[in-house]
């Protein structure tokens, strides 16, 4: 593909920019059910009586410039290899994943991207003049890619392989073997491996392994966003080698100067409490997911290639590729279910159904999906 000094409209921000306020049932977003304050800070088991005491000590000055030492320690705990100082803390993953690219990516280098995928991973390469050959995941290999195609699409040259793991919207997993095949390949060429990792596979998480784990180019990117429940306070870093990081230093300082001192301060009491956030939000993803599967078994007019317990996945629905758009339109007006649609994500006929919304909301939501492929004018 030619490169493009001109970025692409962002098709699921700029669908749930239009749309998402105005739902009634919203099953379009791929966060675990966000948590309230009062629920987060719960878990400690004091009501937040310590962080509250903490946070009136603090002055809303401008906070640490790469993230408190308590945050990055507790970020740290999440690799195996990446020590606190090559974590810094970026706003949200969509701005860990832009620092990467701006970083690192010029006029004329080459790109692959995994695709689709999160829009950033190829249209910012793109916009900054790389010329970008897209890796394709492919429904009939149950969403996952194939490395024969990665091994022609590499060259000498490549810069970067960018990916999504799990990918968004699809939810599907690269597993150990096949990101060490990707490694390989990259090592050949001394490509660097951006991973955005902000889904982790609930019903095992200790199985998930991090590209920055696996290959010193390796670069993670993650968030409190998805798996952590906390969108709200617009948390994220990067987890990669020194050499790397001294390079994002330098670019992030034109990007962002530090996230908010209250920001910092949840954040770290989230990645403290982990291990309770976790089991809090594998229950709902587990029995969402069971609710989901039960709901696809029985509905006609839909199929699915379904995640492995990570918070977005994508439905197939009986429609006419051409109709995608106008159908989740005309759902949210009629029955106030917000899909995003899968032509936002270059696949027609589809939409991620974002399934870890509240049990009550993503049961509702569905019944109403059945009823406007049954009833509506989109009925066969």
């Amino acid at each position: 593909m030619e490169a493009d000094m001109k970025i692409a409209g962002f098709g699921v921000e700029e669908w749930l920019n239009k749309w998402e306020k105005s739902a009634t049932y919203d099953i379009s977003q791929s966060t675990i059910s966000s948590m309230t304050m009062a629920e987060l800070l719960s878990l400690d088991g004091v009501n937040g009586q310590t962080f509250y005491a903490s946070l009136n000590k603090e002055k809303m000055n401008y906070g640490w410039i790469e993230g408190s030492p308590e945050f990055k320690k507790e970020a740290a705990k999440l690799y195996q290899h990446v020590p606190a100082e090559n974590i810094l803390q970026t706003n949200g993953a969509t701005g860990a994943n832009h620092l990467a690219l701006y970083s690192l990516i010029e006029s004329g280098d080459h790109v692959i991207a995994e695709y689709p995928s999160y829009q950033q991973l190829y249209d910012i390469p793109k916009s900054l003049g790389a010329t970008v050959d897209y890796w394709h995941i492919r429904e009939d290999n149950n969403w996952n890619p194939d490395i024969d195609e990665l091994k022609q699409l590499i060259k000498p040259n490549t810069k970067m392989i960018c990916l999504n793991n799990a990918n968004n919207p699809t939810g599907t997993i690269l597993d150990r073997n096949l990101l060490q095949q990707i490694v390989e390949l990259a090592k050949e060429v001394g490509a660097y491996v951006l991973v955005d990792e902000v889904y982790l596979p609930l019903d095992d998480p200790d199985s998930f392994v991090s590209i920055a784990d696996l290959y010193d180019k390796g670069i993670a990117t993650n968030s409190l966003s998805k798996t952590y429940s906390v969108p709200g306070i617009r948390l994220g870093w990067t987890a990669s080698n020194k050499e790397v990081a001294d390079i994002f230093r330098k670019y992030r300082d034109y990007t962002m100067i530090c996230a908010g001192v209250f920001n910092d301060l949840l954040g770290t009491y989230v990645l403290k409490n982990r291990a309770r956030v976790l089991a809090r939000n594998s229950k709902i993803v587990l029995h969402n997911l069971s609710i989901l599967k039960e709901w696809v078994a029985q509905e006609p007019k839909v199929s699915m290639i379904f995640p492995r317990a990570v918070s977005t996945s994508f439905v197939k629905l009986d429609i006419q590729p051409e109709q995608t758009e106008q159908f989740c339109i005309d759902l949210l007006k009629d029955e106030g279910v917000l899909l995003v649609p899968g032509n936002r994500f270059d696949t027609p006929s589809h939409a991620r159904l974002g399934y870890c919304t509240d049990t009550a909301t993503l049961q509702e939501g569905l019944k109403r999906l059945s009823l406007f492929l049954h009833n509506s004018k989109y009925a066969n």
